[in-house]
């Protein structure tokens, strides 16, 4: 994992997120990350905020913020009810003012906690308004995903000017439409049996139709810039001019092991990077 992002440094990324899905501990991993780049922003994408208390985690991330100033962003998210009521017997209920009374706590955490260090940025996994809303109010801004430029502009329009908006583009990066969609269902599948996403596809102007397991060609075209270079930056270039201030792409492959090296080298000039 070091040697992929320090290789994503040199070719010129800003950033590398990561989730906490897959089982590695969150905290843990930005820590060997951050140690083993220089400049790199690392960030969750999301840590779940029922993975460990309020408190854990306000330390946790002021610490990491001390020892790399301006380079770790703490990406927050409530997850998912599968998730949360099975792997952490924890509770689902309310995640809005579950995720209110996280921050608030974390909040209350006092300064001798990591003298002289600041709070990283925080960023929430939202994508309904009333997150959104949280997200500006009670966070440094909001962290989309699975969501169209359009999403991300009216994300902009609720969190106003000031705040961070960061969204995630997922990329097949093949000229080929069939392996294109391929790789964009199989990317969806979990996804699209969760209601979370379902709700905000709907939202998104999407159909009942289209939230099929791995989900329909429309939405599959939707959610996953396919094609080449070129093509996958002018869908990143779309979130930009919406109002994100930064754009996380995700390679999506025929294995979800696959290496995304090879994609991201091949984007970089795309992208302005190299």
């Amino acid at each position: 994992m070091l040697s992929r992002a320090r290789e994503i440094e040199q070719l010129g990324y800003a950033s590398l997120f990561y989730g906490e899905a897959g089982g590695k501990e969150a905290f843990t991993q930005a820590a060997a990350l951050l140690g083993g780049t220089d400049r790199l922003v690392v960030g969750t994408g999301i840590a779940n905020i029922h993975a460990r208390s309020a408190p854990a985690g306000e330390a946790g991330a002021r610490t990491l913020g001390a020892l790399h100033p301006g380079r770790f962003v703490l990406g927050l998210g409530v997850s998912h009810a599968p998730l949360v009521e099975y792997s952490y017997a924890g509770s689902y209920s309310k995640p809005l003012s579950t995720m209110r009374d996280y921050l608030a706590t974390m909040d209350a955490v006092p300064p001798e906690v990591e003298p002289g260090g600041q709070r990283p940025a925080r960023l929430l996994a939202a994508l309904g308004p009333k997150m959104i809303e949280l997200s500006a109010a009670a966070a440094d801004g909001a962290h989309p995903y699975l969501v169209t430029p359009e999403h991300t502009a009216r994300t902009r329009e609720l969190l106003g000017p000031d705040k961070w908006l960061v969204s995630e583009q997922a990329v097949a990066l093949t000229t080929d439409r069939r392996t294109g969609l391929e790789r964009a269902h199989q990317h969806l599948h979990i996804y699209s049996r969760l209601p979370n996403y379902r709700n905000s596809w709907l939202r998104q102007g999407f159909a009942e139709s289209d939230l099929v397991v791995g989900g329909s060609e429309k939405l599959a075209e939707g959610m996953v810039a396919m094609g080449g270079a070129d093509a996958v930056a002018a869908q990143v270039k779309r979130h930009l001019d919406a109002g994100a201030d930064h754009v996380l792409v995700q390679v999506v492959g025929g294995d979800p092991s696959a290496d995304p090296l090879p994609a991201l080298r091949e984007l970089a000039p795309a992208l302005g990077l190299s």
